[in-house]
């Protein structure tokens, strides 16, 4: 094949913005995806219905949530950013609507819709998509990429951009493989995890409990009893554990206490009310069911899928009246409302993983272009790059923004 000026490597969210940019920036471009198909990863996000991005339009807001590496971003994120992410899905026929927390979401709730707005793209600037065609390796010569062999022959342009995702969602074909290239061509690696992952919980009732979002909870984290960070929001108990928005977001810092040791968490199951308030509630529902079983009590303060468990874990007998509940019995049930105990059993791995955090250090890149500090035509996009954030569309952003000024300026320079 005679040499191109862009050749993009991964066909996910980034590459696809990567390579799309590159060409109707005027450049000759190739894209080379292992899959049948481009964005397949776009398919999983946000269950189904893909996250697109958040409604913070303020860059500097924007990037908080994202640490110290967040500053990193902004460039990016002002070339194109929040405002331009919505314009480019709607100009192109996709209603967006934003929900709580911030989240957009296509209005149909169909990520099958967002991939075929990419997919559309591609053709439109005549982006040549080679589907099927896993790269084995980059060949570097003198400091500069001279060709990629894949499986269906040796591809040569004048610039490259990787973008070939982390090691989250491994069946979409995420094994790494950008990460080793970078590291065989002098690029410094930070050591990547899994990132955003639900947790597991050594409590064995859980499984009795799943199905049941708990919507507007507060969950803290603990070591020690050193409070290590809290989250309000929507979280969900699963077969062996406990996952939702707020826990993905609290995972990295449970991640990281678990190396030093145990970690606890607890559910304020009502954080709009102090404790003292709440037990004035239950001491009304006590004494307005004062002659009915205390197992018949708790229909007005719990979802019924709920109510077996605390009074297993109330330890107060089913049978027995409500008038004849103690107070120390009273405060037992208290203390389930409030302060939910968890033990933290250990962290998903890379196959529940939303995003993976690690990656091509900063350092190594112009984060003004994307381009490689080490290799002169080598770009970079997406999640192989040291950036993560929340869950929320923070990570989406990431990689419309970084695709879109990694494809620009490999284009410029081609």
């Amino acid at each position: 094949m005679e040499k191109v000026d862009v050749i993009v490597i991964g066909g996910g969210p980034a590459g696809i913005f990567a390579a799309g940019f590159a060409a109707q920036s005027g450049a000759r471009v190739v894209l080379l995806e292992k899959n049948r198909q481009c964005g397949a990863k776009v398919l999983i996000t946000g269950k189904g219905r893909c996250n697109i991005t958040h409604s913070e339009e303020d860059p500097r807001k924007f990037i908080e949530p994202f640490g110290r590496n967040g500053k990193s971003f902004l460039t990016a994120l002002y070339a194109f950013g929040v405002r331009d992410c919505v314009d480019f899905f709607e100009q192109r026929g996709l209603p967006l609507q934003q929900e709580r927390g911030g989240r957009i979401f296509p209005a149909n709730g169909d990520a099958r819709a967002v991939q075929k707005v990419l997919q559309r793209f591609l053709k439109e600037n005549r982006v040549e998509v080679i589907t099927d065609c896993p790269v084995k390796r980059l060949v570097v010569e003198s400091g500069r990429i001279e060709a990629v062999e894949t499986g269906r022959g040796r591809f040569s342009a004048e610039n490259y951009i990787v973008a070939t995702g982390g090691l989250s969602y491994p069946e979409t074909g995420c094994s790494g493989d950008g990460y080793r290239w970078a590291a065989a061509s002098g690029h410094h690696l930070v050591p990547t995890r899994p990132a955003l992952v639900p947790v597991k919980l050594a409590e064995k009732w859980t499984d009795r409990v799943t199905g049941i979002n708990l919507k507007n909870v507060r969950v803290t984290a603990w070591q020690k009893e050193k409070k290590l960070d809290e989250r309000f929001g929507e979280a969900f108990f699963t077969r062996n554990g406990i996952g939702g928005p707020i826990i993905l977001d609290l995972s990295a810092a449970i991640m990281t206490a678990l190396d030093r040791g145990e970690v606890t968490l607890t559910i304020d199951l009502k954080p709009a009310v102090d404790s003292d308030k709440f037990d004035q509630r239950l001491q009304r529902e006590l004494a307005a069911n004062s002659n009915r079983n205390f197992g018949n009590s708790l229909g007005g303060l719990l979802p019924k899928i709920l109510i077996p468990l605390f009074i297993e874990l109330s330890g107060i007998e089913p049978e027995k009246k409500c008038h004849s509940v103690t107070k120390e019995e009273r405060q037992r049930l208290l203390q389930l409302f409030k302060q939910l105990p968890l033990h933290v059993a250990g962290c998903a791995g890379y196959d529940k993983a939303i995003v993976t955090a690690g990656g091509v250090a900063l350092p190594d890149i112009d984060m003004r272009s994307m381009r490689s500090k080490k290799i002169g035509n080598l770009f970079f996009a997406g999640e192989m790059i040291d950036l993560d954030g929340p869950t929320g569309g923070f990570n989406l952003q990431v990689c419309w923004s970084t695709g879109y000024l990694a494809g620009i300026n490999a284009a410029q320079n081609s």
